[in-house]
């Protein structure tokens, strides 16, 4: 899952250590009134892992066969809150053999030997709900087995996290940590014994949190759709164990999953991945087919800009475009300098994409992954189209963007002839007085996709500016690059005397790149983040480069299917799940 957010300072860890420890002494629960249906997902292959003793968190691969969880030497913070949030036990259980099962319980009993009276880097709200959610979708599976004295000790620790989550969730960082605290303790009132008289608060500090943090159009201010479709799920799995015990969930609640879901559907490629921007990934496989399902309602997909992106679709072909400025402030420290970058799928096959979030693979990869030269749009070389601040602060700080444009505009006009945008920002205006222009064109059929960057000065104080910026380079001009990062399943080649770029998909379809001769098209190494993986995937990248040198540039490019690609294909090919431990 993306986690944008970052460790309590040192003052709030001590009041949770506090809060923990005092929660030990309140009376325990006993056994469950009603159990929630359990509705997280799990992945088969990464539980054979686990259950082998491979752990792979956070970027990290700790192989240690036989080992208890619990005494694996953590290499970061993610790492250690990936074990004591307890996900790894969908994965388990997705397995569901001798090996897991056994490893299930006995490293859940295992945590309450060593961290069940407030000992330990767990106990942040946060982590405590998502920890209570999988302790009681996963119950039948930890007790089966088990004596009357080891029941006992499970409940107990259940009902002194809930004890614990009932005084601490305000100190969430509000976002996904309180959504993830609430709907914990939702779940843990409504299913164990003496905990009931939580739910009520709980559910009205749900409902606040929806009218506050989801806006009037389905999204959130970190701008992340991964984290939405995350919000997304633990809203829906309120609202259904809210339901099934007979309780109306609010209506606030209620509201805010209306509106999420078409904007999620308007983050999704054809392929069913979410697009990747502002630190966040695809998605887990399953997770927005299953989210959108018990959520009900219309399948709407929303229209026009979703969370401030724009979506293309015709044919088999689904662009998705960052036409909205960054996040400000504390929710921009996931942001990345993207806008106006795209992403473009056809069918099941991403052919372009961001470079990802990078925060897999260290603070220096997750930096890069920010910047405006990791995605699918134009760079002034050397610039991005917003600045990264300096990263201060303790284990898991991140820099906020700073000078973001503060311009950022979007037109769509869809026609008999097609599906046509035009966005603009002015992010490099304050270091060159230049405003990013770009156009773009989907044919009805989804088979070409034509496109316009323009690069130059608008006004005139900006046209000021670029004479200023030119003296100082003795008039040689700006120089800049347009990037078209390329999926690392996609074969690209140079072709007809290095004027085009040809582009294999594993579907068999052929596409091809094209531009007017203005500029100079190059196919430069790149690489792809993607997360689940032990290091970054190489692939390649499209670079078309030019040079403004009298206030202004424009460089057109096409991207086409070859003639001969069939408009239907079967694209039977299917990944390979264990591929993604795998460093290619």
């Amino acid at each position: 899952m993306a986690r944008s957010v970052e460790r309590p300072g040192g003052y709030v860890r001590a009041m949770h250590r506090l809060q923990a420890r005092l929660s030990t002494l309140a009376r325990p629960a006993t056994g469950f009134v009603s159990q929630p249906e359990p509705r997280s997902l799990g992945s088969f292959a990464r539980g054979r892992q686990i259950a082998a003793g491979n752990f792979l968190f956070a970027g990290f691969l700790i192989e240690a066969p036989g080992k208890s969880i619990w005494d694996i030497a953590v290499p970061d913070h993610r790492f250690e809150d990936s074990l004591h949030g307890f996900s790894w036990l969908d994965d388990l259980a997705a397995v569901d053999d001798a090996p897991a099962r056994t490893r299930a319980q006995d490293w859940t009993f295992d945590w309450i030997a060593r961290f069940g009276r407030g000992s330990g880097p767990g106990w942040t709200p946060d982590l405590t709900g998502r920890r209570l959610i999988r302790w009681i979708n996963h119950a039948i599976l930890l007790l089966n087995g088990r004596d009357r004295t080891q029941a006992r000790a499970y409940f107990r620790s259940l009902g002194q996290q809930t004890i614990f989550l009932s005084r601490s969730w305000k100190s969430a960082t509000p976002g996904l940590p309180r959504f993830e605290a609430l709907t914990g303790l939702i779940y843990a009132g409504l299913a164990l014994t003496g905990m009931e008289r939580h739910v009520a608060a709980a559910s009205s500090a749900l409902a606040r949190e929806c009218a506050r943090e989801i806006d009037s159009d389905g999204g959130i201010p970190t701008r992340n759709p991964e984290e939405l479709l995350e919000v997304f799920t633990l809203l829906t799995w309120a609202s259904r164990a809210l339901s099934d015990a007979g309780r109306r969930p609010q209506a606030e609640h209620l509201a805010a999953i209306e509106r999420i879901g078409p904007t999620l559907r308007a983050l999704r490629h054809a392929d069913g991945g979410l697009a990747c921007f502002h630190g966040g990934g695809r998605g887990a496989s399953g997770l927005l087919d299953q989210a959108l399902a018990q959520a009900g309602g219309k399948a709407i997909t929303a229209h026009g800009l979703s969370m401030g992106f724009l979506r293309l679709a015709a044919g088999r072909s689904t662009l998705i475009l960052d036409a909205a400025a960054p996040p400000a402030g504390k929710n921009s420290r996931s942001a990345h300098a993207s806008t106006l970058a795209f992403e473009l799928t056809s069918g099941r096959r991403p052919l372009i994409v961001n470079s990802g979030a990078g925060a897999g693979f260290g603070p220096e990869w997750r930096r890069a992954g920010r910047a405006t030269p990791s995605h699918s749009t134009l760079c002034i070389r050397g610039f991005s189209s917003s600045r990264l601040g300096t990263e201060t602060g303790g284990p898991g700080a991140r820099a906020e963007l700073d000078e973001v444009p503060e311009q950022v505009w979007a037109q769509e006009d869809h026609g008999i002839e097609g599906l046509h945008v035009m966005a603009g920002h002015n992010g490099y205006a304050p270091t060159h007085g230049m405003t990013h222009i770009r156009d773009l064109h989907m044919s009805v059929d989804g088979r070409r996709l034509d496109g316009t960057d323009t690069l130059g000065a608008m006004t005139g104080e900006d046209k000021k500016r670029f004479d200023k910026i030119m003296q100082r380079l003795n008039m040689q001009g700006i120089d800049f690059d347009i990037r078209f990062h390329l999926h690392p399943d996609v074969d690209a080649a140079l072709d007809m005397g290095g004027t085009a770029v040809s582009l294999a998909l594993k579907s068999g379809e052929i596409w091809v790149f094209r531009h007017d001769g203005v500029g100079e098209l190059k196919l430069e190494p790149s690489v792809y983040l993607e997360s689940g993986r032990l290091k970054p995937r190489a692939t390649r990248q499209i670079v078309l480069s030019g040079i403004v040198v009298d206030q202004a540039c424009q460089l057109s490019w096409t991207l086409a299917k070859a003639q001969d690609t069939p408009a239907a294909i079967r694209d039977t090919e299917q990944d390979d799940p264990l591929s993604l431990t795998q460093g290619k």
